[in-house]
C-alpha cells in the first residue's frame, strides 16, 4: 500500500521564523543566502530527507517539508546559518500537517506578509520549488500543494484588490526620502548594491523623483552597468565608494553582504545624510549614527509605515481567506483521495472474494443457478457499497484516518497501516529542543 502521507517521512512540517517573532539582526543570523539554500538541500538528500522546499527573504526563512521529527529541519537551517537552536526555540514556529498546509497557503498569498498583499514571495516559493525538484526533492504531496498555493495566490490577485495600490517596502522607502529631503530632485543618491529591494527603489526613486544623477556602486560592475542600462543611472567603479560618499546626500545600501559593508570608519562627512539599510543582515553598522547630521533608517521600520492603501487591502482580506478555502478543499479532498484510494481498492476485491465464495457455494446447492444474472446483481450491489465508503471518506467532515483503520478492521483487510496518522491533527507542534 501507499504511504498514507505521500513519503516515507511521517509529517509534513513548516518551521522557520519571521518578522513576527524575529527583529531583523536576529533574522540577519538564520539568514541563508543562495549557497546557503543549497547547501540545506543537499544536506537533506544525504540525510535521507525526501521533499522539502527551503526559503529565506528579508522576513521570513523557512523550510517546508516532510521529516520524521521537525529537529531534522531546524538543524539544517542552524548548521547553514549563524542561527543557533537555543535562539530558533525563542522567536521559531513548528506547525505540522494542516497547520502546516494553512500556514503555506497564507505565506504564498501575501496575507503573511509584513506588507499585506505583497507578491514577491510566491515568486520566490517557485524559484525554491524549482530548484528543489531540480536534486529530485519534491514529491507528489508537495507538488500538488505547491502548485495549488500558486493558484489561490493567482486567483487572489487577480479576484481581489488585496495588491492594489503602490504599497511595498521600496515604495515606503522613496515615501520617506521624498518627505524627509527637500528639492530631492536635485539630491546626490547614492545606491550601492543592487540586491532586489535596492533596485526595486532605485526604480520608484527614477519614477517619482526625476532625479538624473543617481549614482550606482555595486562589486560587481557589469552587475550595475545592467541595471544603470535599464534606469539610466551614473555607475562608478567600488573602489569610487569612498569619494561617492562625500558626494551623497542620500545613501541606499542593499548588498546583501551577511556583515555591515557600512560603518562610521569610511565616512568623512561635511553634509547632513541619509542613510537607508533594505538588507538582511543589516549592512549598516548602527555606529554611523554616532556621525553627527547622520539619519539612519533600517528596513523594519519602513516596513511597519502604514497608509490608506494598506487600510483598504484590509478589506479585502475576507475574500482572500474564502478563495484559499476553496482551494485548500480541493487540495485536501485530493490528498485525502490519495490516501483511501487503496483501501477503496481493497475493500472492493474482498467483497469480490466474498461474492465470489457465496456464487460458487450457491452453484453448487442449486442446480438451475442463473450464475450470469447473480454475477451481474452482486457486482451492482458491490460497487454501490464501495461508492457509499468512498462518498463518507470524500466528506470534509470524516475523520479519514480513523474511516480507514475502521474499514480495514471490520472487513479484515491485509493492509499494513499505521494507527492514526497526525495528518489531519491541526495542533500546533510544542517542541522541547534542549
Amino acid at each position: 500500500m501507499e504511504n498514507l502521507n505521500l513519503s516515507k517521512h511521517k509529517t509534513f512540517y513548516a518551521i522557520g521564523l519571521s518578522y513576527k517573532k524575529a527583529d531583523a539582526e536576529v533574522r540577519g543570523q538564520f539568514s541563508l543566502d543562495s549557497k546557503a539554500k543549497r547547501n540545506v538541500l543537499l544536506q537533506a538528500k544525504q540525510e535521507g530527507l525526501d521533499s522539502l522546499i527551503v526559503t529565506s527573504t528579508c522576513n521570513r526563512t523557512e523550510i517546508y517539508g516532510y521529516a520524521a521529527h521537525p529537529f531534522q529541519l531546524i538543524k539544517l537551517i542552524c548548521q547553514n546559518s549563524a542561527g543557533t537552536v537555543e535562539e530558533f526555540q525563542k522567536v521559531g514556529f513548528v506547525y505540522k500537517n494542516h497547520e502546516a498546509i494553512s500556514h503555506l497557503f497564507r505565506v504564498g498569498t501575501g496575507l503573511d506578509s509584513q506588507i499585506l498583499g505583497d507578491f514577491e514571495i510566491i515568486g520566490q516559493i517557485k524559484t525554491s520549488f524549482a530548484e528543489s525538484r531540480s536534486l529530485g526533492l519534491i514529491n507528489a504531496f508537495l507538488d500538488r500543494l505547491i502548485n495549488s498555493v500558486i493558484q489561490a495566490s493567482k486567483k487572489i490577485k487577480n479576484e481581489t484588490e488585496i495588491s492594489s495600490g503602490a504599497t511595498s517596502v521600496s515604495f515606503a522607502s522613496v515615501q520617506y526620502i521624498i518627505k524627509n529631503v527637500t528639492d530631492i530632485g536635485d539630491k546626490n543618491i547614492l545606491l550601492f548594491g543592487a540586491g532586489k529591494i535596492g533596485r526595486n527603489t532605485c526604480e520608484n526613486l527614477v519614477k517619482h523623483t526625476k532625479n538624473d544623477h543617481i549614482t550606482l556602486i555595486n562589486r560587481t560592475k557589469n552587475k550595475a552597468e545592467l541595471l544603470a542600462g535599464k534606469l539610466n543611472l551614473i555607475v562608478k567603479d567600488y573602489g569610487d565608494l569612498h569619494q561617492a560618499l562625500q558626494k551623497a546626500d542620500v545613501l541606499i545600501v542593499a548588498t546583501g553582504a551577511q556583515n555591515p559593508t557600512i560603518d562610521k570608519n569610511i565616512l568623512n562627512l561635511k553634509k547632513p545624510l541619509l542613510i537607508l539599510d533594505l538588507s538582511i543582515p543589516k549592512n549598516v553598522n548602527s555606529n554611523v549614527e554616532q556621525i553627527p547630521g547622520v539619519t539612519l533608517v533600517h528596513l523594519d521600520y519602513l516596513s511597519q509605515m502604514t497608509d490608506d492603501t494598506l487600510e483598504r487591502r484590509k478589506q479585502h482580506i475576507p475574500a482572500a481567506e474564502a478563495i484559499i478555502e476553496d482551494v485548500k478543499l480541493e487540495f485536501i479532498t485530493w490528498m485525502n483521495g490519495r490516501k483511501y484510494a487503496p483501501t477503496i481498492h481493497a475493500l472492493k476485491a474482498k467483497l469480490n472474494e466474498m461474492a465470489a465464495s457465496e456464487l460458487l457455494l450457491q452453484k453448487k446447492k442449486s442446480s438451475n443457478f442463473d450464475e450470469e444474472q447473480a454475477e451481474i446483481i452482486s457486482k451492482k450491489i458491490i460497487q454501490k457499497i464501495t461508492n457509499q465508503f468512498a462518498s463518507h471518506l470524500k466528506d470534509e467532515n470524516s475523520n479519514v484516518d480513523d474511516s480507514i483503520e475502521w474499514i480495514e478492521k471490520v472487513f479484515q483487510i491485509g493492509l499494513q497501516t499505521p494507527k492514526k496518522t497526525p495528518s489531519i491533527i491541526e495542533d500546533k507542534y510544542k517542541i522541547n529542543l534542549s
